[in-house]
């Protein structure tokens, strides 16, 4: 893998004086001004200040919906999906509605396998749903594309209320949406909502809080005695960070507010004991372990087991039940990461076929009949990082056709691609969805040459030469007083993500001393700015020049109860 180009973040200057004269610390203000933040007001992350559900389209429609049914005890079916966003969502939904006056008995969940009933609320999942007896359906993460399930649910009476966030299905280039009684998404057409970044979890919160609202109208409790919501958002936060979505000022502020009631010790029993199960410390929780400790742990039952011990671990309030789950779960995440190296290693094989000569094409297309359906998503993910393409990876699903999923760069718009090869080739694509930056596809064997060749094709139009060139945005030098154990503290504190990354700082060193860990890792001793310092280079072991320019992160390395400070390599010119 070629070196990136390392870029250093503009920083506008009125922008950091103006923060730090509010009070904010002055390298924060520098971090945050370089990603955008204009005002203080913006990193108030108060409750108060989320955006209110009545700018949601359908929010209030979709309040007098379960209000009504609420009242008629009538029974509520969550319809989830298999990923951490719809199981947080489907937890969200489940635990919200019981607080605010579902009848124990009626409300109950149903959650597709990923290899027998795909994706989506199918006409398949409705004949699932059925054996609960549904009045309603509600779809979390799910459902805005789901004509012929909408249209099954709702040819049997069921009525069927969607909240979601991904984007509305494309036909002949117009929005198609399905015959829902409610749709509740920000991405579908004339909702003017601000955040478009929400996520399913997201979209399930803010629906529960327009249907408080509906039920303080009505006069079911008010202001000082109604039911607190604010509760739940341990589960948003996880979710939220664990799909990837981007992470604009209202995102940060669901999954900061999540990350203050896990570090004061309130949380659902399923979410502290993910963090057990994964060794993390909930009194520093941070986003970092949403997404690479406790969402991972989710995914991989939705991958290669039952979603269900997901959901049923963030929806019991049995310690022990959800402690013994959440072990399950690890277990299951292990298995998930020995069936991910094996398909690496496939898949970087594949790669050396494709790429007899080291230049990889515009777009990566990857089959092989071993591989496992739950993994095609992360395995993409990875040979994206690797040679920063397009990359599609896809596996034989239980009815004999090629599930595909795929990963992409700033750029290239990966679900309008597809639309764009299945206009090009109709047929080819049985099914398709997504976002600019994920998508899946479904299609036969036979067609996966002519799918190649078409994705390729778009590659071609689409990417120009400086959009294939890797780069790494960085935050510059970090001044000598910041190197403290304090700075860690101070920066590990705060909601990095998706479009609000993480810092990570640039200097010139000097190499002293350098040396293999676990057979994979470098391990370097640094002369920098005139201080000697440790780093540490994960996952990667060829050797570095006497003297180079390093893009790192600070952390503290903890061993034999003692904290070191040390510098977390990301890439060196």
């Amino acid at each position: 893998m070629s070196s990136p180009t390392l870029l250093t973040r503009d920083v506008p200057p009125r922008t950091a004086f103006a923060l730090e004269q509010s009070g904010v610390h002055p390298l924060l203000a520098r971090l945050f001004a370089a990603r955008g933040v204009r005002s203080p007001a913006e990193l108030d992350d108060g409750l108060g200040q989320l955006l209110p559900p009545t700018e949601l389209r359908g929010s209030a429609e979709a309040a007098r919906l379960l209000a009504d049914a609420i009242e008629q005890g009538q029974r509520l079916c969550v319809v989830a999906d298999y990923d951490c966003d719809g199981a947080t969502a489907c937890a969200v939904a489940w635990r919200g509605l019981a607080m605010l006056g579902a009848a124990p008995g009626t409300l109950s969940y149903v959650v597709p396998d990923r290899q027998v009933h795909g994706y989506g609320l199918t006409p398949t999942i409705v004949d699932l749903a059925r054996a609960q007896q549904p009045d309603v359906l509600v779809t979390v993460d799910n459902g805005i594309a789901s004509m012929a399930g909408v249209a099954h649910a709702r040819s049997l009476g069921i009525r069927v209320l969607v909240t979601d966030h991904h984007l509305p299905a494309l036909i002949d280039g117009a929005v198609q949406l399905p015959d829902a009684d409610v749709i509740v998404n920000p991405n579908q057409p004339d909702c003017s909502f601000a955040s478009k970044a929400l996520a399913g979890v997201g979209v399930m919160f803010y629906t529960l809080l327009a249907l408080r609202a509906e039920q303080r109208a009505r006069g079911r409790f008010d202001a000082t005695n109604q039911p607190r919501l604010d509760a739940l958002l341990d589960l948003v936060a996880l979710g939220t960070v664990a799909d990837v979505v981007k992470l604009d000022a209202n995102n940060r502020r669901l999954v900061a507010q999540g990350l203050k009631r896990i570090r004061s010790g309130r949380m659902q029993p399923g979410v502290a004991a993910l963090f057990a199960a994964a060794s993390r410390r909930c009194e520093i929780a941070s986003a970092f372990d949403f997404g690479f400790a406790l969402g991972p742990r989710i995914n991989a039952a939705g991958r290669l087991s039952d979603m269900t011990l997901g959901i049923e671990c963030l929806t019991t309030d049995d310690p022990l039940r959800a402690a013994e789950l959440a072990r399950q779960l690890d277990a299951i995440n292990r298995e998930r990461r020995e069936v991910e190296a094996g398909m690496r290693e496939q898949a970087e094989a594949l790669l050396d076929n494709l790429m007899p000569e080291g230049a990889a094409p515009p777009a990566v297309v990857l089959f092989d009949p071993e591989f496992h359906e739950g993994v095609v998503g992360i395995v993409a993910g990875r040979m994206k990082d690797r040679l920063h393409r397009p990359t599609f990876v896809f596996a034989i699903g239980n009815d004999g056709l090629l599930k595909g999923s795929g990963r992409s760069i700033p750029g290239f718009h990966l679900r309008d691609a597809l639309d764009l090869v299945s206009k090009r080739h109709p047929g080819v694509l049985k099914k398709f969805g997504g976002h600019a930056m994920a998508a899946g596809c479904t299609l036969a064997e036979e067609d996966f040459e002519t799918f190649d060749a078409a994705l390729q094709a778009v590659a071609q139009e689409w990417l120009q030469p400086a959009a294939l060139a890797r780069t790494l945005a960085t935050d510059g030098p970090l001044s000598l007083e910041y190197f403290n154990a304090e700075t860690v503290a101070k920066l590990d504190a705060q909601v990095w993500g998706q479009g609000f990354e993480a810092p990570v700082f640039c200097d010139e060193v000097e190499v002293i001393q350098q040396r293999l860990v676990g057979e994979k890792h470098l391990k370097l001793r640094l002369r920098h700015q005139g201080q000697l310092r440790d780093a540490i280079w994960f996952g990667h072991a060829e050797p570095l020049p006497g003297k180079v320019r390093l893009a790192y992160r600070l952390s503290l390395d903890e061993f034999q109860g003692q904290q070191r400070l040390q510098m977390v390599v990301e890439a060196a010119v």
